[in-house]
């Protein structure tokens, strides 16, 4: 009887199966640091599961509502001890829905959710703000145990103000309580006044140009110095 090599069809099948295996088991654990600050997973009846459960298309791992493409839209950090969200908490700017109750959170968080433009539905321990307080979201209700801010606002819409931003730049929303004035393409600098694009290619040369020049002046200088002493 005839063996089977290893270029054999029947050979290299539970091979391929065995890579696969491999492949997906570190893709389910190269999850955002965010996902698994916390212990634990994601609370059947949380807000966040609930979001999660209402397409197919949402995985729960971890802490995370993830999408197909691993994108953060939920975030449930609640009853972590977290006295702030870490700096991983960048990670989830693309999140619809967060869940932070249950912490003992401390300052402001306005400059915490810079960014997270996505974000509909935050949900707080009771004695924190909402960030950008009652002008950032539509609905801001108080329970007895958490704070839930719905539906965030966009500033740009409600400042009445055609002059924030300058002649060549827009205003764009930047997260709860916050926006940003954006260049219009080809312009940039200051008061996107400096119209092409930024030449890296001429600030380079300038700062060799220096740096050169500071260079020989100091080598010029020590070699004095040199031959005095």
């Amino acid at each position: 009887m005839a063996l089977r090599g290893l270029d054999s069809p029947l050979t290299v099948v539970p091979w391929a199966a065995a890579l696969l295996l491999v492949l997906s088991v570190e893709r389910a654990l190269a999850l955002p640091e965010i996902c698994i600050q916390c212990p634990g997973s994601v609370q059947n009846l949380s807000e966040v599961a609930l979001y999660c459960k209402q397409t197919s298309d949402l995985m729960l791992h971890a802490r995370c509502c993830l999408n197909r493409k691993g994108t953060i839209l939920g975030l449930d950090l609640q009853n972590c001890s977290l006295k702030d969200p870490g700096p991983y908490f960048p990670q989830a700017r693309t999140a619809i829905i967060i869940d932070l109750q249950a912490n003992s959170l401390q300052g402001d968080l306005a400059n915490t959710f810079r960014g997270f433009t996505q974000l509909q539905t935050l949900i707080l321990p009771q004695d924190v703000n909402c960030p950008g307080g009652i002008n950032a979201w539509k609905t801001i209700t108080s329970y007895i145990n958490n704070q839930t801010c719905q539906e965030q606002r966009n500033l740009c819409n409600s400042t009445g103000d055609p002059e924030m931003c300058p002649e060549n730049g827009s205003c764009a929303p930047d997260g709860p309580g916050r926006l940003q004035c954006v260049c219009a393409e080809g312009f940039h600098g200051y008061k996107c006044m400096r119209q092409g694009s930024f030449s890296l290619l001429m600030f380079f040369g300038i700062l060799g140009s220096t740096t050169l020049s500071i260079s020989t002046l100091l080598w010029g200088t020590q070699r004095r110095k040199a031959k005095a002493s």
